[in-house]
């Protein structure tokens, strides 16, 4: 069974929205979570092998000069399915994220066996009074904890992680029951918001 609380949470910083365009990643972050706490962290910038233009140096404080000397992707992704191994993921607006690992691993040979769940997708079902899904929002909304600083990976990557236990302590409650596991989650994901009580109620009675 794949508790959702055993999961590696990452974000991705890039030189643009899409693999498919030849934009690469410019750093990682992630944090892993065993049994709903903090245990490790990853933090790396990457050399993309280009320059990244003035737009994505000031959304993420990440200059030419910090990624000159970086490792390469080969480097950091090495390291990096390491540390994902045997772990579940979790990003938010989990498509993104998923489309950069996929396409670095790709590059450079490697693999990975989790399977991905999405903080935005669960919280556009979950928290619908929400005025709007992006990650700062829902931190102000629930009034996570968060350093002031966004746009950098490790710092996303913790928020979300953060966000994560919160979103699996509303499921909790909804399901005093059943053990929260990623089947769940990405089942809840899937459905139409309007279904979400009648599934909460169908799972009461299992």
């Amino acid at each position: 069974m794949t508790l959702a609380n055993q999961v590696v949470v990452l974000d991705f910083e890039t030189t643009g929205l899409s693999p498919d365009n030849g934009d690469r990643a410019i750093e990682i972050g992630a944090v892993k979570l065993v049994d709903g706490q903090i245990v490790d962290t990853f933090q790396e910038l990457i050399n993309p092998g280009k320059r990244v233009n003035s737009f994505i140096e000031q959304y993420t404080g990440i200059s030419n000069n910090m990624l000159k000397n970086a490792p390469t992707s080969k480097v950091v992704m090495g390291q990096f399915a390491k540390f994902i191994d045997g772990f579940n993921l979790v990003a938010h607006n989990a498509s993104f994220d998923k489309k950069f690992l996929d396409a670095e691993f790709k590059h450079n040979k490697l693999h990975y066996t989790g399977q991905f769940a999405c903080s935005l997708l669960l919280s556009r079902r979950i928290s619908q009074d929400a005025p709007n899904h992006q990650l700062g929002t829902l931190v102000n909304y629930h009034q996570l904890p968060n350093d002031g600083v966004f746009h950098r990976a490790l710092a996303d990557a913790t928020m979300t992680s953060h966000l994560w236990l919160h979103q699996l302590s509303l499921l909790q409650q909804q399901l005093p029951k059943h053990l929260i596991t990623l089947d769940i989650i990405n089942k809840i994901s899937s459905l139409p918001k309007a279904q979400i009580n009648r599934y909460y109620q169908t799972m009461a009675h299992q």
